[in-house]
């Protein structure tokens, strides 16, 4: 007796990659990076006075805005309001706007402050600003004068 074979009686071997564990890692993978990335933002606090850097050469006459502790302001050594900064900075740069204004600030002031008055040296059109800190002392160090 003769048999004649037919090609779809044999088994197939599935030669298909199986994607549904990838899809499976992947899914997890992709929750757990939604769950840790708010973490990875959290509020730090930052205490930011005092740098090690070797200063900048400093200008020749440099303009020195000082936000006290009790949030006065001072240009150079002198007092002034808060209202007055514009027309007291024009004086102090010779209206000159492209100058650099170098602000320095209390450690106890608040940073919503200091951003205050950097928003009113920006309308006052005085973008080069410069934050003053304490010059080669480590964090914790106290300044003594001998």
């Amino acid at each position: 007796m003769l048999r004649i074979r037919h090609t779809d009686e044999n088994p197939h071997e599935a030669s298909e990659i199986n994607v549904t564990p990838f899809i499976d890692v992947m899914l997890v993978l992709l929750i757990i990076f939604m769950v840790t990335a708010p973490l990875t933002t959290v509020n730090v606090p930052v205490d930011l006075p005092s740098s090690t850097e070797k200063p900048t050469p400093r200008p020749d006459e440099p303009v020195f805005l000082t936000l006290k502790a009790d949030h006065s302001l001072a240009l150079g050594e002198d007092t002034i309001s808060a209202d007055a900064l514009p027309t007291d900075l024009a004086q102090a740069t010779k209206g000159d706007k492209e100058q650099r204004i170098f602000l320095r600030a209390d450690k106890t002031v608040d940073y919503g402050s200091l951003m205050s008055i950097m928003d009113k040296l920006r309308a006052s059109g005085y973008l080069k600003v410069a934050l003053v800190n304490l010059q080669g002392q480590e964090e914790g160090q106290e300044q003594h004068g001998d």
